[in-house]
């Protein structure tokens, strides 16, 4: 590494070795040359006079990129792509004049660009279903231990801590669902010309229709494309890139969401992210244990969700058949969402696999709550009983207030119960069976378990091979 040059943090810290493989010089310069190779092979199969010669030439070529060499050309030529033509064209002599034959630019950028979004989110698609597994394993585990929930972050009806993952968990299902259908109907450009028409592969073939249309699709099936995209100026259309944007922004909604909820109760000591032996929290308070990873989570999820509306923007101010202020905004905005999504979800899988319950910890906190939560099924046993409803309504909410009064003003433990107890107008009451937490979380454990059976379950068996989707975390 040179140290004295700017250098990504998401290559440097973050992102997966996979994934930054995926994005790098060398991975985009072997695809031209497989995009130039099929091209030159699909143009031979259908009558064009070029060698076998010349097409073995390319193919032991393919993987010999001298990017060295490229740059050279670039300086001189300040044009990427003849760059690459040039110093392919040293590797194989022979085929130099057919090499790029009929194609423009777009031919190798854009599909090489489809072909690595295609890549990029089957990797992500792996690293979603590993993160689900992880979590449904703690779901599971944790299916009824029952914990206070809170709407407007106030204590409200309990639920379970299984229950609470599995919200986590439907999020990133949901994002899945919609990952999966942008891979199936992802397409690829092929050939298409110079602004979209193929006038260039009309005049290689004689004006031959059928021959351009067959053209089409052998390129796109020799690079694992069934289908091509229906009208396209000089590009692919960009709002593909604005879609796959929106994705990957709501899969860094869902990291973001989850690393904050962990975070508050991680706050509450009711939940832990893993912490390693000798790991530092605090390089002046010893005794933390912040939560480092889900906070790291949801710094790289906020930079997905601010790139989101940059292809959108690309996309709207593409004049007519395209304008080049695409390329370099692409150049970033793409590899550095995929990076960034990717770390993210290292961490979240990391955050779920070693997450750590502290199950009394929980109880306490409901405990806690749980006598102002139980006061209306208090009042209902009491009138059971034949208590008068109006009358018990008032002498709970003047204890209530009293008891709540102690806590804020004076620091006292909640004693609402003990109050009750103590008043003769509730002494039929069955204070076991009202103060039961488990009788408070409805069918929270039932819904983990279909949730994790019909939805979850089904994910795992299509995707067995991502479930053990491994990765460090980066510091």
């Amino acid at each position: 590494m040179n140290y004295d040059q700017y250098r990504s943090p998401l290559v440097t810290r973050y992102a997966s070795p996979e994934m930054v493989r995926l994005w790098s010089p060398l991975r985009r310069a072997v695809l031209w040359r497989r995009l130039w190779v099929a091209l030159a092979e699909a143009q031979a199969e259908l009558g064009l006079p070029i060698t076998e010669e010349q097409l073995d030439q390319m193919r032991h070529a393919v993987d010999q990129v001298d990017l060295e060499q490229v740059a050279r050309y670039e300086r001189r030529f300040r044009h990427d792509v003849m760059a690459h033509v040039h110093a392919f064209g040293d590797q194989c002599p022979a085929a130099r004049g057919i090499i790029h034959l009929g194609a423009t630019s777009c031919f190798v950028t854009d599909n090489a660009d489809l072909l690595l979004l295609r890549e990029a989110l089957q990797l992500v698609r792996n690293r979603l279903v590993a993160t689900l597994a992880a979590l449904a394993q703690q779901a599971r585990r944790h299916r009824a231990l029952p914990c206070l929930a809170y709407t407007h972050f106030q204590p409200a009806q309990p639920t379970t801590v299984g229950k609470r993952l599995c919200l986590w968990a439907y999020d990133l299902v949901l994002d899945l669902e919609e990952l999966e259908h942008r891979l199936q109907s992802l397409r690829f450009r092929s050939a298409k010309g110079t602004t979209g028409t193929q006038a260039s592969f009309l005049q290689l073939f004689d004006g031959d229709h059928q021959k351009v249309l067959q053209l089409e699709r052998l390129v796109a099936q020799k690079m694992g494309f069934e289908s091509t995209y229906a009208v396209t100026g000089q590009t692919y259309p960009r709002k593909i890139d604005a879609q796959v944007l929106d994705l990957l922004a709501q899969i860094a909604a869902s990291c973001h969401k989850a690393g904050t909820d962990l975070r508050l109760l991680q706050h509450h000591h009711e939940l832990e992210e893993p912490f390693e032996k000798e790991q530092i929290g605090s390089s002046a308070m010893a005794y933390k244990r912040n939560p480092m990873r889900a906070e790291r989570m949801c710094s790289l999820a906020r930079l997905v969700l601010s790139l989101q509306s940059s292809p959108a923007a690309t996309h709207a101010t593409q004049w007519l058949e395209r304008t080049l202020d695409d390329s370099a905004n692409r150049r970033v905005v793409l590899p550095e969402a995929f990076l960034a999504i990717d770390a993210a979800l290292i961490l979240y899988r990391n955050i779920a696999a070693g997450l750590v319950v502290y199950p009394q910890v929980v109880a306490a906190n409901l405990n806690r709550e749980l006598p102002f939560l139980a006061t209306e099924r208090i009042l209902m046993e009491a009138v059971r009983r034949g208590g008068d409803r109006q009358q018990l309504h008032q002498r709970i909410r003047q204890h209530s207030q009293a008891a709540a009064q102690a806590i804020k003003e004076q620091g006292a433990p909640n004693d609402l119960i003990q109050r009750l107890q103590n008043d003769p107008a509730f002494a039929q009451v069955p204070w076991d069976e009202v103060l039961d937490a488990d009788s408070y979380i409805g069918r929270a454990p039932q819904q983990v378990d279909e949730f994790l059976d019909h939805v979850i379950q089904p994910i795992l068996l299509r995707h067995p091979e991502a479930q053990q989707l491994q990765a460090e975390v980066q510091v």
